[in-house]
């Protein structure tokens, strides 16, 4: 068993790293937004923390605010665990990359050859 699958569950049923984690972001979020600092790289330093770190950690402030009521009511789905919701990676190596069209051709046009004598 992976420590990333390993949950450590409190008397209400929550994840208590996970809720933790949650909490923290928020409070580091809105540290940042009220201007306490003026980046993340600031405010990592402050905290003696690294700011990749603290960037992947925020992510968590983007979850929906139902999912966010799950885990504090201990109601994810199973396997919901820290190290899956900061990864910078998808899962079955989907990719965050947007899927764009292949570029159509370019319709040729027939150009005229410029006699400057022309007038």
């Amino acid at each position: 068993m992976t420590p990333g699958a390993m949950t450590s569950r409190g008397a209400s049923g929550a994840d208590s790293m996970l809720a933790k984690a949650l909490a923290r972001t928020f409070r580091w979020r809105r540290m940042l937004e009220t201007g306490c600092f003026g980046t993340i790289e600031d405010f990592a330093a402050a905290e003696k923390i690294n700011p990749s770190h603290v960037s992947r950690l925020l992510r968590l402030t983007l979850l929906a605010p139902d999912i966010v009521e799950a885990i504090l009511d201990g109601r994810q789905r199973e396997g919901m665990a820290l190290p899956g919701l900061i990864s910078p990676s998808l899962p079955n190596g989907q990719s965050r990359r947007p899927k764009f069209r292949p570029s159509c051709p370019k319709p040729q046009r027939k150009l005229r050859p410029v006699n400057p004598a022309e007038p």
